[in-house]
């Protein structure tokens, strides 16, 4: 065991979970190049899985928080999940065919997630003209919050992340919801679907698990994040930390190009 390796895996899937906590992301979209490219992981069932479970540590420990402040809208949240559970369900089923391709499919739709990331946090970014973007009531659209919450769930379970970046834009736009209740109902809607994802990926993969002391210490650690976080993150300037995730989903893309192009000449 490289105690020092795990040091620094485990400070920075805290460092996750405390920023993604206050943004309704489950982590996904880091988790998997921390394990992948810090602790040396291959893209498979075993990081697929460890992902998914740091991801509903984190949908829970900010889950809670949210629900104890009154933001989770579940009546939203029941239609959401009508879509999103089908779709983790596919989403581990299709991962299961890909075999000895999972590792170029895998990062190739973690770029397009990424590139949708990076646009949305960007557009957020944007000093709002108006007041139109926060509606005045809830105006829920049942078909448009199911299918965009299906291709959340999708999403989730097929690319080891929360796919917050998908569930907030649909809640907000056609759930009706406002911005903060938006981040809360979407850790609602992780807090069942990322579970379902790790049962469907147990049943379709046969990915093994982790060391003991990575199975522990790394939930232990994102849990603390993501609760400190989902607290002390309401706190701190939202302009701020969507620049760090905006600057680190960045990085992500570029590395991911950098290996997709790599395979590609060697091809």
């Amino acid at each position: 065991m490289d105690w020092v390796m795990l040091g620094i895996v485990l400070a920075l899937v805290f460092c996750v979970g405390f920023l993604f906590a206050p943004l309704g992301l489950g982590g996904g979209i880091l988790f998997v190049p921390i394990l992948h490219y810090v602790a040396g992981w291959a893209i498979g069932g075993e990081l697929i899985l460890t992902s998914l479970m740091l991801t509903a540590v984190v949908s829970w420990g900010s889950g809670l928080v949210h629900r104890k402040e009154g933001l989770i809208d579940f009546n939203v949240a029941k239609i959401a999940l009508s879509g999103a559970i089908p779709g983790a369900i596919l989403g581990a089923f299709i991962v299961s065919q890909l075999d000895d391709q999972l590792d170029f499919v895998f990062k190739v739709a973690t770029m397009l997630v990424v590139g949708w990331a990076n646009y949305k946090t960007w557009k957020k970014m944007r000093p709002q003209k108006s007041s139109k973007s926060e509606p005045d009531e809830i105006n829920i659209q049942t078909i448009p919050v199911r299918i965009g919450a299906g291709f959340g769930g999708l999403a989730s379970s097929s690319l080891a992340i929360g796919a917050g970046a998908i569930y907030i834009p649909v809640l907000h736009q056609y759930g009706g919801l406002r911005s903060r209740t938006a981040i809360g109902t979407s850790f609602g809607t992780m807090m069942f679907v990322v579970p379902m994802a790790i049962i469907s990926h147990a049943l379709f993969l046969q990915g093994q698990l982790p060391d003991l002391i990575w199975l522990f210490t790394l939930p232990i650690a994102v849990f603390v994040g993501a609760t400190s976080g989902a607290r002390l993150g309401m706190r701190l300037n939202d302009e701020v930390i969507l620049k760090v995730f905006l600057g680190l989903l960045a990085i992500i893309f570029v590395r991911y190009a950098m290996d997709i192009g790599n395979r590609i000449i060697s091809a």
